[in-house]
C-alpha cells in the first residue's frame, strides 16, 4: 500500500471523474430503520459536540494542497477537545478525519518527538481564517482566545480533494495555515467559503485584534515551517504477535 503522499493504485474508488462516494442510494426501508433506531439510542458521544468551527488545512507532505474543513468538537475538559472533521457543514458532509486540540499546558508536557505532529492555531484565528458559523464574534471571542493558545493534531483519513470516492490508503497529517509562502491559504478557497456562509474574512479581521497566541510559542510545533520537513506515513508489514498475556 502506498504512503500517504502517493496517489493510490487506480481503481473505481480512486476515480475523480464521478463525484460522490461509491455505493447505491439508501433504500427507503433502510432510512426508516435508521430514523427509528436513532430515536431509541442515546448517541451520547455525538451529542456532546458543542463547537463548530470552519477553517482551512494543508497536507503536511504538500502544503500547496489545501482544503476547507468543518470541525465539530466535544470538550472533554478545560484543556482538551476531541473533534470530528468534515468537508462541509451540509447534511451530506463527508467525515474526513479527526483532530485533537490541547491547551498550551498539555502541549508543553509532550515529548519533542510528539510535538512535531502538532500545529498552532493563533495565526488562522488572528487572520479570521477560522470562524464559528452563525455565532456572533462578540459571543465567540472568549472561545477564540482560548483556541488561539492551543495546539492541534489533525489526521485526514479521506483525501476527498484528490477525487477519492472512498477513504483510501493511510491517514495524512495535516497542518494549519501559517504566515509563510506555502502556508498562506489560496484566496479562491477563502472567497468560496465566505460566499457559502455569508461572511467576510477581511471584515472579521479587525475584530480579532488583541487575540494572542501561546505565551511562549513552542518552536517544535509547526515543525515544517522551521525545518521544511513534512510527514508521510507508510504501511509496513510486520509479524503478528502469536502469544498474548493472560487477561
Amino acid at each position: 500500500m502506498a504512503s500517504s503522499d502517493k496517489v493510490p493504485v487506480a481503481c473505481p474508488a480512486s476515480s475523480g471523474e464521478v463525484k460522490g462516494p461509491m455505493g447505491d442510494p439508501t433504500k427507503t426501508t433502510t432510512a426508516i430503520l435508521d430514523k427509528g433506531t436513532a430515536m431509541m439510542q442515546s448517541m451520547k458521544p455525538i451529542r456532546q459536540m458543542s463547537l463548530h468551527a470552519c477553517s482551512f488545512a494543508c497536507y503536511s507532505h504538500d502544503p500547496s494542497r489545501q482544503i476547507e474543513v468543518h470541525i465539530y468538537g466535544h470538550r472533554v475538559n478545560q484543556d482538551f477537545l476531541q473533534c470530528a472533521v468534515y468537508d462541509s457543514s451540509s447534511s451530506k458532509a463527508h467525515l474526513i478525519g479527526i483532530e485533537y486540540i490541547v491547551s498550551e499546558k498539555l502541549f508543553e508536557s509532550l515529548s519533542p518527538e510528539e510535538q512535531k505532529l502538532w500545529h498552532s492555531h493563533d495565526y488562522e484565528i488572528q487572520m479570521a481564517l477560522l470562524v464559528t458559523p452563525r455565532v456572533p464574534e462578540l459571543v465567540a471571542k472568549p472561545e477564540l482566545k482560548n483556541l488561539a493558545k492551543s495546539y492541534g493534531k489533525f489526521w485526514c483519513t479521506w483525501q476527498i480533494d484528490r477525487g477519492d470516492r472512498l477513504p483510501l490508503g493511510v491517514p495524512s497529517l495535516m497542518v494549519s495555515p501559517q504566515d509563510v509562502n506555502l502556508g498562506r491559504i489560496k484566496p479562491e478557497l477563502v472567497k468560496k467559503r465566505d460566499e457559502e456562509h455569508g461572511i467576510s474574512t477581511e471584515e472579521l479581521k479587525p475584530s480579532r485584534e488583541g487575540i494572542c497566541g501561546p505565551e511562549k510559542k513552542n518552536l517544535v510545533a509547526d515543525y515544517w515551517v522551521r525545518f521544511r520537513k513534512g510527514v508521510a506515513l507508510d504501511v509496513v508489514e510486520t509479524d503478528m504477535k502469536k502469544t498474548a498475556p493472560f487477561p
